[in-house]
């Protein structure tokens, strides 16, 4: 019996599933944190680029490598047995997995980059072998990378856009792979105009107070009763609790406990709260300021102002590609979400916190496209061919929107209106004043399809299997510091420890800590001898 391997590296977690011989999908493993220190892709590439070059890049790519590696041990096959694998992700997943240069895919500037150096490596489909890379699997398995388009448009969003087959659609037509950094691409007349917005971790129950990824236990949905629904085993969203949400006092009993709430679950409660009177942005109107849910948890108002910024970043990719592509956003007919957001997320809800535009004819929700991409591949070597085909011919226009005044000027408005309560008229007319099309009021879409039960459609004879704890730590033997344990209460995440001894030790775990967007414990360190760029890899014992 021979083995294949689907690998998916998003930016929020991995996810791997195990196929037989005859490409039959045996098992599904996932982690609930990616190893790299910091919960968005900006937070990752700066604790890479941030260490002494190229040593970031070598201890970046060994924390993915070493991740991946506990990942397809927990497929429960025999790895000397694997004899292909595919891999899909986005471009800066892909090059730290292949140890590539990756600082082109940070800095937009030409010349910094000609002072730097930096030439941009080959990032056209390739085979490489298993060994070369440092997997724990049979060293001659074959490993299948996926191209990307001139490092802007990724394997995930060439994923995201075949899988959706958006090109097939009369009118515009629109797909998002909502997560951290929001892949998204348009269609009209013959071309594509994509994007990715940075949209921050709250989308997928990140740096939310009581927040988690979508995995069992989470909360992923509202009905108009309040009634909890909770990811199970199988990631299948099943009955819990109808709450009070301004008391959390159970009016009705269900059969599911949650652990936490997901992504899609506080998209379900922020739209609810707004229904209900219950929020009138940036407040919550309860008596104690938080919306509750099952089994103590809740939402904060914090909370409420992270997902909105999300929200809107999302929103302003869109209302971005659209004014590129000149698009009126009435002519808009479909629309495809994509990644575990896509599929567990109400789509009415969604467009009412702004996820998808006020006015569309259809919805399709199609699940994890760069697994499923990754699983294609595995199963059959001419669908690499197929991707660079589609790669070399594809027409497109990358927005970058770090440097779009569109999108900064529609962003300020989006934050305007769903994070600090501007009227809906007034933000119209500040639209207008910038040259920008104004919205129209929401007109629930004609028809929703939900392609697929779960974000991974199939997960196997054996199931699934979380992988809680990566098993990595970065340590710091600096050389004055006396121990005083302040950087240890000073991290909002637990991730620290200090250890005293000859000398006093600083150990963090990786999947915890929020990495060079915090730096709370450099900052706080009164002998000023912490320095995070100076952190190395070990594993736990």
């Amino acid at each position: 019996m021979s083995y294949k391997i689907a690998l998916d590296l998003g930016t929020s977690g991995e996810r791997a599933q195990a196929l037989d011989e005859r490409g039959e999908i045996i098992s599904t493993a996932i982690t609930l944190r990616h190893p790299l220190p910091g919960a968005n892709i900006m937070d990752q590439l700066h604790f890479t680029i941030g260490n002494e070059w190229p040593r970031g890049l070598e201890v970046s790519g060994s924390l993915l490598i070493h991740t991946i590696n506990k990942l397809l041990g927990a497929l429960n096959i025999n790895l000397g047995r694997v004899d292909s694998m595919a891999v899909c992700g986005n471009p800066i997943q892909l090059s730290l997995f292949e140890g590539i240069e990756i600082r082109d895919l940070a800095y937009a500037g030409k010349s910094l980059l000609k002072k730097l150096k930096v030439k941009s490596p080959n990032r056209d489909a390739k085979v490489l072998d298993a060994e070369e890379l440092n997997l724990k699997v049979n060293p001659k398995a074959e490993v299948i990378i996926p191209p990307a388009v001139k490092h802007e448009v990724g394997a995930d969003a060439l994923a995201m856009i075949m899988k959706s087959r958006i090109m097939d659609e009369k009118g515009a037509s629109l797909v998002t792979d909502y997560g951290t950094n929001a892949e998204m691409s348009l269609y009209a007349d013959g071309e594509f105009y994509t994007g990715s917005a940075a949209a921050g971790p709250a989308i997928e129950g990140q740096h939310i107070k009581l927040g988690m990824l979508a995995s069992p236990g989470a909360i992923s949905d509202l009905d108009e009763n309040w009634r909890n629904y909770i990811l199970d085993e199988n990631l299948e969203g099943l009955k819990g609790d109808v709450v009070d949400p301004s008391t959390g006092k159970i009016l009705e009993k269900g059969s599911m406990r949650s652990k936490g709430i997901t992504g899609t679950g506080v998209v379900a409660t922020i739209a609810m709260g707004m229904e209900n009177g219950l929020i009138d942005t940036p407040k919550i109107l309860t008596d104690d300021q938080r919306l509750h849910l099952q089994d103590g948890i809740y939402l904060l108002e914090e909370d409420l102002t992270e997902a909105l910024k999300a929200t809107s970043a999302i929103s302003a990719g869109h209302k971005t590609l659209m004014e590129e592509a000149d698009i009126d956003i009435r002519d808009l007919n479909s629309v495809y979400m994509a990644g575990a957001l896509g599929t567990y997320v109400d789509p009415l809800k969604a467009q009412k916190v702004g996820l998808i535009p006020p006015k569309l004819d259809k919805v399709v929700q199609i699940g994890n496209t760069s697994l499923a991409m990754a699983v294609d591949l595995v199963r059959d070597r001419e669908v690499l061919d197929e991707m660079q085909e589609f790669a070399n011919s594809l027409r497109s226009k990358h927005i970058m929107f770090a440097n779009s005044e569109t999108f900064k000027n529609t962003f300020i408005n989006e934050l305007g209106l769903r994070v600090e309560g501007m009227p809906f008229e007034l933000y119209n007319k500040t639209l207008q004043r910038f040259g920008l099309q104004q919205v129209p009021l929401i007109k629930k879409p004609r028809k929703i399809i939900r392609a697929v039960k779960r974000d991974i459609p199939v997960l196997g004879k054996k199931g699934l299997k979380i992988v809680d704890h990566i098993g990595l730590k970065l340590v710091g033997i600096f050389k004055d510091c006396t121990a005083c344990g302040a950087c240890a209460k000073e991290c909002p995440e637990g991730a620290l420890t200090v250890k005293k001894g000859s000398p006093n030790t600083v150990v963090i775990l990786s999947e915890l800590c929020n990495g060079t967007a915090c730096k709370r414990c450099e900052w706080i360190c009164s002998e000023k001898t912490f320095r995070f760029e100076d952190l190395i890899m070990k594993e736990l014992s």
